[in-house]
């Protein structure tokens, strides 16, 4: 029998992160939160009802600008305290709490935006000269304009924005801590069954009896709570319409894409280009696998085999920092520098435990360091993942380094180029570093396995699902767990044609993503990889200007709109033609993989 995951307080510590280096003590914790709230009272009693001049707005942002560090440091350390147990009813509690505050103190400084909203723009242009720390906070205030709801309304959605935040909490805790997956049993064996242990372990699985048993047993457990998930996903998307009318947006797809700066064109073209395009180079790869593993039919249980499992190295963490460490070490010094403090000053959490979260991120607090989640499985394609959180870490670590907490956040649109960029690194490094022939398939794979799957299949087909369900919710038209399914699986259905079987439980593919409750980022995750691909291919060619042109981008933070930031890297998002190469490009890596399969077999 398969071993069955630890609870958090019998875990390793040494591969856990160390959230001291945020708060050392809960009496600090305590102590900071008490001082947040004191200081929102200050300003509301300061600058309240005052904000008519130049210096009185600035002198005002400046005190703003130290309240968001201090809150978003209370934020982060109680989420990531939940994040590793989610049945940790401290966390919950700790964490519920420290989110009703700052939901207080959102509301008691609501009138800050609304008072200069309402300002002469001239006035508010006069504020942006005098204070260069403050000048794009302005500028997006004035793009708000337009948008703007009175002052009345914008406390109250502030005071509310705790429980309008509640699905994505709610989904969690359904998903982390409710679901409790019984064994699932094959041939009088047992064999545990969780959320990180399907998809860390069992989609992967060889033995196909012992994968599709796993799929079917995982999917049961999912369809039990389809009307709770389709009811809060409901809660969530309508949620969204109800503010996109509010605020005067023609449609939902507008209002979630008016903060990442893309207009609806970029939008549509992600998704309809791949979608057409892709998909003939994904059934071939789809064939492949079928052919390599003698399976009778290609079902989505099977789509996660790898080409070449008996090959799949394993690796330590220790061995894994090495290849990291080599992999980015063209990015300098400092970039270095920030990838082996990761690991000295326990920035990542490795272990996997119960009610930990799924899958793998990084929270960069402004103020402190990032903090990667991540559940190692010993895989080589572990390595993937873990340089791709370092590219997260790395982008806000030389932001946060060159801006003021204002100017950090970049597009919601640019946000995955960096983090896809460091797995094509590796990628680099691991294909200049062999002459095996057997290894370049391995890395090739795991470029269109991990790389180019994850971000262009499994993202963008949760996008064109998403794209259906805001269609339905802008026209008035309900959305339940019978519809979400059929739309899933008709998304499925169009991309692998009659390559794959889309087979039943398949439908429920999008109860797994907590990506439905952050508004339109799903396609980001194609569009970040499609500026990273371009640039990668500028690093091969070019060498260190390309690599001067990358690291600049990422000092900007969020000075730069999609657009501008892809031009400053000699990429034009305006056209199709990025997307075009790199749906090319991948259909040329399969090409190869295929080659290579063939001289292998002989």
């Amino acid at each position: 029998m398969a071993i069955s995951l630890l609870d958090r307080k019998d875990v390793d510590e040494r591969y856990t992160w160390d959230l001291s280096s945020i708060f050392k003590t809960e009496e600090e914790y305590e102590k900071k939160l008490e001082e947040l709230v004191s200081l929102s009272k200050e300003a509301e009693e300061e600058f309240k009802g005052k904000l008519k001049d130049p210096k009185t707005i600035n002198d005002c942002l400046d005190k703003l600008r130290v309240i968001f560090e201090l809150g978003g440091l209370l934020g982060s350390y109680s989420y990531l305290y939940l994040a590793v147990d989610q049945t940790n009813t401290q966390a919950q509690t700790r964490q519920m709490r420290t989110a009703s505050i700052i939901s207080e103190i959102n509301s008691r400084l609501s009138f800050i935006e609304s008072e200069i909203i309402q300002l002469d723009e001239e006035l508010i242009r006069k504020a942006m000269e005098v204070s260069e720390d403050n000048k794009l906070f302005l500028k997006e205030i004035m793009d708000k304009k337009p948008h703007a709801l009175s002052p009345e309304v914008e406390k109250t959605l502030s005071a509310l924005s705790n429980i309008l935040d509640a699905p994505y909490q709610i989904y969690n805790r359904t998903k982390l801590a409710d679901m409790d997956f019984e064994n699932f049993t094959v041939d009088g064996e047992e064999y545990p069954l969780s959320f990180v242990l399907f998809e860390e372990k069992w989609e992967y699985e060889t033995d196909t009896k012992l994968r599709r048993a796993a799929a079917k047993a995982f999917a049961r457990k999912l369809r039990k709570y389809q009307h709770t998930i389709a009811t809060v996903y409901q809660t969530q998307v309508q949620k969204e319409k109800i503010i996109a009318n509010l605020r005067g947006f023609d449609s939902v797809f507008d209002s979630l894409l008016f903060s990442q700066k893309v207009d609806r064109e970029l939008y549509d073209r992600q998704i309809d280009l791949i979608m057409e395009g892709l998909a003939p180079h994904m059934r071939k790869y789809a064939k492949l696998i079928q052919k390599i593993h003698n399976l009778d039919e290609m079902t989505f249980m099977d789509l996660k085999l790898a080409v070449d499992p008996e090959f799949e190295p394993k690796i330590s963490i220790e061995e894994a920092r090495t290849y990291v460490e080599e992999a980015l070490s063209l990015f300098g010094e400092d970039y270095l520098n920030m990838v082996k403090r990761a690991f000295d000053e326990r920035w990542i959490d490795f272990v996997q435990n119960k009610g930990k979260s799924t899958g793998a991120f990084c929270s960069s607090p402004y103020g402190s360091h990032p903090f990667i989640l991540i559940s190692w499985t010993e895989m080589m394609k572990e390595v993937f993942v873990l340089a791709h959180e370092l590219g997260h870490a790395g982008h806000f670590y030389l932001a946060h380094k060159h801006n003021n907490i204002f100017n950090t956040r970049p597009s919601k649109y640019l946000i995955e180029a960096p983090s896809t960029m460091n797995e094509m690194l590796m990628a680099n490094y691991l294909m200049r570093n062999t002459e095996d022939k057997r290894m370049k398939r391995w890395v090739l794979s795991i470029i269109i396995s991990r790389t180019y799957y994850h971000n262009f299949v499994t993202h963008l087909l949760e996008a064109a699902f998403q794209r259906e369900v805001y269609r339905i919710i802008d026209d008035g038209g309900p959305i339940h767990a019978e519809l979400l399914n059929k739309f899933k699986r008709k998304v499925l259905e169009k991309f692998w044609g009659d390559v794959v079987i889309i087979n039943e439980g398949a439908e429920l593919t999008w109860m797994r993503q907590p990506h439905y409750y952050m508004g339109l980022y799903p396609y980001t995750y194609s569009a970040g990889l499609t500026i990273a691909t371009e640039v990668n291919k500028r690093i091969l060619s070019e060498g260190q200007k390309a690599i001067d042109d990358w690291l600049e981008v990422l000092k900007s933070g969020g000075i730069y709109t999609p657009i501008e930031f892809a031009k400053k890297v000699g990429v034009d998002i305006t056209t199709e033609k990025p997307l075009l190469n790199t749906i090319e490009y991948i259909g040329e890596i399969i090409d190869e993989i295929i080659e290579l399969t063939e001289e292998l077999d002989g």
